[in-house]
Order: structure tokens, then sequence, then C-alpha cells
């Protein structure tokens, strides 16, 4: 025999694309190839139907190679090949007790580090137990004012291995003096300690509405808070670009890249006008961005994101070094729905594969839980466990870059990395994310994507499993236990009182006071570190180096969960049961055989239980007459007649009208009704519901009508 490889592709001639396209011409009858085949992004990017070699070049490898510039495929060389990315949980329950019982449960089954995230009232660079904090106290994150509630929280962790980060917004310097002086307490020495201190004033700004200083007090802040860390910490960050309060109103990914950059950019203008080089300045930096299920989507926004930053950089005057991006992943907050939570956790297993896919560095995945209250150890242990299967059973971590080379992801990290430069220059060009922010425009530009994000939710076009579509009426409700607040509040309170007495604390608080701010200089932080050591809460710390009388303000972004508008229907529809003994409903009249009737029920009985109504389904009527005694018999007010076209053209106007005569407060029918409507209306036909229709407004509508308060 020859020695000659076989090869299948010899067998088959290659298929010019030309050809392709002729025959799906040929199919298509004349519709258009564009409206019927090409998709669109919310950026307004195409998505062909088909990719070949032509749509991404590979001649002189323009993603290079990981690790080396422009880094779209991995910030280090060998990935997370070697040691898998980082395990990084995110605690958010009020109580610090709680917080260190959850710790040290997730550190000893595979989470390599923790995310401190603090209530509200710290967040806003308030003492949790001040009398103007209000409600904010324990709100979506832990109650902690001093050094000594961090310990309470930390007790017990070894914090010479364990690193730390801090989400503190507008309070980030009183955060993260409180996490030095803990170090220092506990003998981390600076070579040993390791996290991150999240200063993000713009992105506080964003989520908030408020910074307790001005805009540019807290830029220096930040810039300072910099300066120091890069001084004393190896191993330790200051800065948080965190695009979450933009995704979480609804942005795009190109909208969330550009303003992620732009942030970015102020940040490093800040920094470098501290006194910083700009390759330090940038090593400072970590990028936090959302993963939602959209596995494509997310996967080339995060390499997109490293691309042009790599560029931003590059174009500032850093180093290649200094291109590389220090990327963090959350698992997104908007696509969590408190109904049905269980498909939470195949949507952050999505999510958090695409970021495994993508590159992050570290990845946080919520528990399916999250929207719903304080998670339990299940939850929790479900969280951390997507990660370790994603790496320990799947090796998703073994190869860098799965998804570099494929021509529909390369394309499409190039356009979106191309859309969101175009974008960020626009930005630069309105004077930068401090104006488009504290101005409204960069608001407004979410505001119009959400709004068609909510038209496309209300029609079901994009489609939310287990909410808007497949709806479980009988599904037992996940029920956490709230934590008890007003015995935290009590508890801080008292504290509170205790340190407002406290002479050190408040000569400490003085000296904050009268540091001056000089550029380059961090003594602020040194004075900020003195205070938390002698006592002082993350509010008095906030208090005392703020400008007095002066506060940036911003119209705050609003949070939006994609489920929301559905969930809204489906807590009324079951208000309205505990209250009058009995469901709102909706009688299907099935005509014909079941093959005539199936499609159209199941659809439209999947479309109202997406609003809670129960479904009273007849199992196929013959003619008009035994569909209205079934109807009699059901005790619906509303009526579906549910079957294929040429049923209808025979039966739907009689089964209408008896329908009617029976007691049908409204009739409609699902489907289109071409040229019947005007006499299907006349027998009685008060409407239509077909795909593509308004379905929120359809059944807050219909539910309305039964006496249901939406």
């Amino acid at each position: 025999m020859p020695d000659q490889a076989f090869r299948l592709s010899d067998e088959f001639p290659p298929v010019p694309l030309s050809d392709w396209l002729a025959v799906v011409e040929k199919d298509l009858k004349g519709a258009s190839f564009d409206k019927k085949l090409i998709g669109r992004t919310y950026e307004g990017l195409p998505i062909q139907p088909l990719y070949t070699r032509g749509d991404w070049v590979a001649d002189g490898d323009p993603s290079g190679f990981p690790g080396l510039p422009p880094f779209t495929r991995g910030s280090t060389l060998l990935g997370a090949a070697a040691t898998g990315w980082e395990i990084r949980q995110e605690y958010d329950h009020s109580a610090p007790t709680e917080v260190r019982r959850m710790v040290k449960e997730d550190l000893g089954h595979g989470v390599d580090s923790i995310l401190l995230r603090f209530d509200r009232a710290a967040r806003a660079g308030l003492d949790p137990a001040a009398p103007e904090t209000a409600e904010m106290a324990g709100r979506d994150g832990v109650m902690l004012a001093t050094a000594d509630d961090l310990a309470a929280a930390l007790d017990g962790i070894d914090l010479h291995r364990v690193p730390v980060s801090l989400l503190s917004g507008a309070g980030f310097i009183g955060g993260a003096a409180l996490l030095a002086d803990l170090w220092a307490r506990w003998e981390v020495t600076p070579s040993e300690a390791s996290g991150a201190f999240n200063a993000d004033p713009l992105g506080a700004l964003a989520a908030g509405g408020r910074l307790p200083t001005s805009l540019e007090s807290s830029l220096a802040d930040m810039a300072a808070l910099a300066v120091w860390t890069n001084d004393r910490y190896k191993h330790v960050t200051s800065v948080l670009v965190d695009t979450s309060p933009w995704h979480e109103a609804g942005a795009s990914a190109v909208q969330e890249l550009a303003f992620a950059m732009s942030t970015g950019l102020s940040y490093l203008k800040s920094m470098t006008a501290y006194g910083m080089d700009i390759d330090a300045a940038a090593s400072q930096i970590v990028f936090s961005f959302s993963s939602g299920a959209d596995f494509f989507l997310e996967i080339s926004k995060l390499r997109a994101a490293r691309r042009v930053w790599a560029r931003l950089v590059q174009a500032c005057g850093g180093g290649s070094d200094a291109q590389a991006m220090q990327m963090h992943v959350r698992t997104s907050r908007r696509m969590m729905s408190k109904r049905d939570p269980w498909v939470n956790i195949l949507r952050t297993t999505v999510g958090a594969f695409a970021a495994g896919v993508a590159g992050a560095d570290s990845i946080t995945v919520s528990p399916f839980d999250a929207a719903i209250g304080a998670s339990d150890s299940l939850s929790r242990r479900i969280a951390r466990n997507v990660q370790v299967i994603l790496q320990e059973e799947s090796h998703l971590n073994r190869v860098i870059d799965p998804a570099g080379g494929g021509w529909y992801l390369e394309k499409r990290t190039d356009e979106t990395a191309l859309a969101a430069w175009t974008l960020f220059q626009e930005i630069e060009d309105r004077c930068g994310m401090e104006k488009v922010l504290r101005h409204g425009w960069a608001k407004e530009q979410v505001g119009a994507v959400f709004a068609e994000r909510l038209k496309n939710i209300a029609r079901r076009k994009d489609p939310i499993t287990g909410v808007s579509e497949f709806a479980n009426l009988g599904e037992e409700p996940v029920v956490r236990e709230e934590p008890d607040l007003d015995g935290l509040r009590r508890d801080m309170r008292e504290a509170f009182d205790i340190r407002a007495k406290d002479q050190k604390i408040s000569d400490a608080l003085d000296l904050c006071s009268a540091v001056p701010r000089i550029p380059g200089s961090s003594e602020i932080i040194d004075a900020a570190l003195k205070a938390a050591a002698a006592g002082a809460g993350i509010g008095g710390i906030s208090v005392a180096i703020t400008d007095q009388g002066e506060h940036a303000t911003a119209d705050p972004l609003e949070p939006h969960r994609f489920a929301e508008p559905y969930e809204d229907l489906r807590d009324a529809a079951e208000e309205f049961a505990a209250r009058t003994g009995r469901r709102p409903a909706v009688f299907l009249a099935n005509l014909g055989t079941v093959v005539q009737h199936t499609a159209r029920a199941m659809w439209i009985g999947n479309l109202f239980e997406a609003g809670g109504f129960e479904i009273v389904a007849g199992k196929g009527f013959a003619d008009a007459a035994s569909a209205a005694a079934a109807f009699r018999a059901g005790g619906a007010p509303l009526a579906v007649i549910c079957s294929a076209d040429p049923v209808y053209a025979e039966l739907a106007a009689p089964t209408a009208a008896a329908l009617k005569e029976a007691g049908a407060r409204r009739v409609l029918v699902a489907g289109r009704p071409g040229d019947q409507q005007e006499q299907w209306r006349a027998a009685g036909v008060d409407g239509f519901i077909s795909i593509g229709c308004d379905v929120l407004d359809t059944l807050s509508e219909l539910l309305q009508e039964q006496g249901v308060k939406v």
C-alpha cells in the first residue's frame, strides 16, 4: 500500500460561500436574507448565520499570544493553566458573626479568597449606627463600622494566606483603614497581605448618586490610597473599575466596556497627577465585569475588554506589562430570578463558564437564591462547586483561550472592541466620565438600551426560563430567614454612643481633618489608619476627611432584574388567590384533534401561566356547543380559542358566539385573524394573542379584569 495519509476532506470538494447563499436564497422564496437570518445585538452589531475563514483573517496573528499585547487572549502567558483562576466568594449577610461562619465553611471547601460587601450605610460613607442611616444599615451587605466589627467577621481566618477584597463604596478610605489595621493587629506583614481595597468613586457615585465629599477630593483620596498601597503592599491593589452599576441598569456590552475604559482613564489621570508613573498606576487597577447567560456575548466582551484597555494604556505611554488588565468577573445579578430560582444555577454556570473561557483572573458565582435573601449553606455550596467542577472535572482552565481562532468569536470580539473604542472616544469628546455621569448623558444612553430590552422581555423575544417561559405555578417557594436587623442596629447604636464619648477616637479624627491634601502625599491614609486603630468607625473617618459642605451628586442608576415585571404579576395573582381563595383563571377552548390544537394550546397556556393564571383546558371539542358546555363547568371568566387555522375557518366564529352566550366576559383567539378579523369580532371575539404581542401588557390588563390589583 502507498504510504499516504488519509484525509477526509479529500473526499468532499470545498463548497464556496456563494453556493451556500444560492441555496439559502432559494429556500427563503423571496424573503429578505437580512431580516430572516441576520440577528442584531443591542449595539446594532450584526450576527451572521454562518461564519467562515473570510470573516476573521488570521494572517499576522491579530489576537497575539496569551500574555502578550494586545492581551486579547489573556493577561498572562500560562493563563489559569497552572493554578486555575481564583474562586472568590462574596459575603453580604448583615451579621458579621454569620459571615464568619460562612467564610470558615467555604474556605474549607474550595473557596480561595473573600469578597466582603459592606452595607448601604458604609458604602455611602456613613456609620451604620448613625441616625441618618435610617433603613440603610444592614441592607445589601455586612454591617461593619469598625476594625473590631471586621475582626468579628474574619475571626479565625488566616489572613497570612487568604486574600480579602472589600466593596466599601464611597467609604473606601475608611474601609481600607479598617482592613490595614486588622492586618497589623494580626501581625500580617505587608509582604504577606493580599487582597484589594477597591476604591471606585465614580462607580459609587453612579450606584448611590452621592459621595460624602466632592468628586475632585474623592479622586484625590483614591490617588493617595493608590500611592500608599503601591509603596507598602506587594500583593494588594487599591483601585476598582466596577461595571456592575451600568450592567444592572441594563447597559449593553459595548456601553459597559466604554464606561469602564473612560472610568479607568479618569483614574489613571488622577493617579499620575498625584505623582505615580503610568505603569505603577495601571498596576493598581482591577476591573470587575458581570457575566450573564449570553455565552458568546460574554466571552467576546471580556476578550475585547483586555484589548481595548491595552490600547488605552499604550496610548497613555504605559509599557507592555502595564497594558495587561487584571480582571475579576462575577455572575450577573440582573439575570437572577426569584421565581423558580433553581434555574439560576444553570444561568450562573453559563456565566462562570464564559468567564473561565474568556480568561478571568478571579470569578465570583452568586448563589441561586441571591435575589431572595440571605443565602444558606446549600446555595453557597452549589455556587462554589460550580467553579470547582469547571476546573477540577471539566478542566476548563487547562487550555489557554479556548475561544481563540474561532471565526465567530474572533469576529465578534473585534467588532465589540471597535464599537467600545468608538463610544469611549465619544465619552472623552464630552469631557470624560465625570461629565457624562454627573450631567446624566450616560444614564440616558443606558436607559434607552434598557427600554429596548424591556420591550423584548414584554414580548418574550428575550425569554426568561421559569418566569416568562415555562412558569411553574406549583413550585415550592424558596424562603430565606431575614436577619435580625433591629437587634443588629441596636447593638451598633450602643457601640456608636460609646465611640462618640471616646476622647482618643475624637483626637484621632481631628488629626484626620487637619491633614492637608498635598499631591503625592499619602499622609491622609496614615491618619485614617491611626483613627481606625484608635477605634474610629468607617463613617467617622469618612466625615473627618470630607470637604465641609461639598458633596458630589448625580442621578443614580436604577438596578433592574429582568424577571421583575413578570414576578410582579405573579405576586399580584397570588395575593389575589390568598384573598379570594381562587386564582385568576383562563379557559382554553381547544378545538379539533390533539394534533390540531396542541401547539397553540401549549403556547397560550405557557403565556398565561407567566402571569399567574390557572389554566382550565379542554381536551378538544368537535363543535361550539361542547366547548361552551365545558366553559360553564370550568368556572373561568375568560376563554381563549385554540386550534389550527383550518379549524378556525370553520369553528372560530360559532365557538366565540357560544362562549359569549355561556357567560364569557372576554373571548380571545390564539393567533392572527388574517382576513377573518371583522367576521370573528362580529361573532364575539374580543381580541387576538399572537407571537410578538406585548405579553406583559396583555396579562396585566386581563388580571385587572378579574379583580387582581396589579
